[in-house]
């Protein structure tokens, strides 16, 4: 990052603050969704597992870029459990849930995390931080198609 102005500064600090509520939602979705890998059951068991599986590692991949980004920014990343757990929107699970239930909290978790993006998108715009545009855009896309399948896989 080139020579910035202390406002340019505050813009981006205003915009990583906002990538780490980000990584920490996207954090507990993996888990979230590694965790329904291991225990779903039931006729569905062999796609939703598949599925989930698909679903965790490509968010594996969106926490790595996340992180990195908000260290570009110049934040530093939180990566810990418990901070993760007080920054994040998205709600670990804590009770063994059928298949169903299961595509529907993933889903709702998807809509939400799109929405906090999409608002997240101004602040980026605003801040005429292309990369975190560039970055957003990835992620929205991302959750839009896991979305869909999720959607797609409900009685």
């Amino acid at each position: 990052m080139e020579t910035t102005s202390a406002a340019k500064l505050q813009q981006y600090q205003k915009v990583a603050d906002e990538l780490t509520h980000l990584l920490a939602d996207s954090y507990v979705l993996y888990l979230k969704t590694q965790n329904f890998h291991w225990n779903v059951t039931g006729p569905l068991f062999p796609s939703l597992h598949l599925m989930f599986e698909s679903q965790y590692k490509e968010l594996a991949e969106a926490v790595d870029e996340i992180a990195e980004r908000i260290r570009a920014l110049g934040s530093f990343a939180p990566a810990s459990f418990s901070e993760f757990s007080k920054l994040s929107s998205i709600k670990e699970e804590r009770k063994i849930l059928s298949a169903e239930e299961m595509l529907k909290t993933l889903l709702k978790d998807h809509e939400a995390l799109i929405g906090h993006m999409e608002s997240m998108f101004k602040k980026a715009e605003s801040a005429n931080d292309q990369a975190t545009m560039d970055l957003l855009i990835e992620r929205i896309r991302a959750h839009e198609k896991t979305a869909w399948m999720l959607r797609s896989s409900i009685k």
